[in-house]
């Protein structure tokens, strides 16, 4: 096993192909295991019992690594987005920044609210503030139907790095760049350009 995850599949990985369609045999995780991963919300990676079947990240000496703390905070945020949807909530290349960008521009909420949270989760000063952040926009963006989904393989290999002091920078730049830069089509070249927006990565509170 390393750092950043195991030969095993992860929960989410195992219901859904990550392109929109859950895997042959399957219909979607039972309610039951969704309700068992939610009661993990707020608690310490690895104390609550009904998780332990869920984790890939385990190891035999009990300890708390940053790839269970990683997996534990992706789990229980794939259950909450999840909840009720009759389609997968796990997509590949929708990275964070991406998906919150779709939140933003859903019109469902104030941009300027889903700014100043999406702000706020990029400059957590902790994981567990980090974590409190993500619960409040994941669920924001459950109400924006189909929605773009979040690829939470992404997500669990950022929040492996976001804790460590050489890694957590790249990712708080990856996420901003995802959030703020726009393709717009140049309609005197007919081509695609990647345009920032005035607050581009390289200057929101992101960076």
């Amino acid at each position: 096993m390393t750092e950043t995850g195991s030969p095993q599949r992860h929960y989410w990985q195992r219901h859904t192909d990550g392109e929109g369609r859950w895997r042959i045999g399957r219909e979607g995780p039972p309610g039951a295991e969704l309700a068992a991963l939610r009661r993990g919300i707020g608690r310490e990676a690895g104390s609550v019992p009904e998780l332990w079947p869920f984790y890939t990240t385990l190891t035999e000496d009990g300890r708390i690594r940053d790839a269970l703390r990683a997996e534990h905070v992706a789990l229980t945020h794939f259950a909450v987005y999840q909840q009720s949807r009759p389609w997968p909530a796990h997509r590949h290349g929708v990275g964070f920044g991406s998906a919150m960008r779709a939140l933003r521009d859903s019109g469902q909420f104030s941009v300027d609210a889903v700014d100043r949270r999406f702000a706020a989760a990029a400059t957590a000063a902790s994981l567990a503030e980090l974590e409190a952040h993500l619960r409040g926009l994941v669920t924001q963006l459950r109400a924006v139907k189909p929605g773009p989904g979040l690829d939470f393989t992404s997500l669990f290999r950022d929040l492996c790095d976001w804790q460590r002091l050489d890694r957590g920078p790249a990712v708080r730049r990856r996420w901003g760049s995802q959030y703020f830069v726009r393709r717009v089509d140049t309609a005197d070249t007919g081509t695609d350009e990647a345009v920032a927006s005035p607050n581009s990565a390289e200057s929101s509170p992101a960076s």
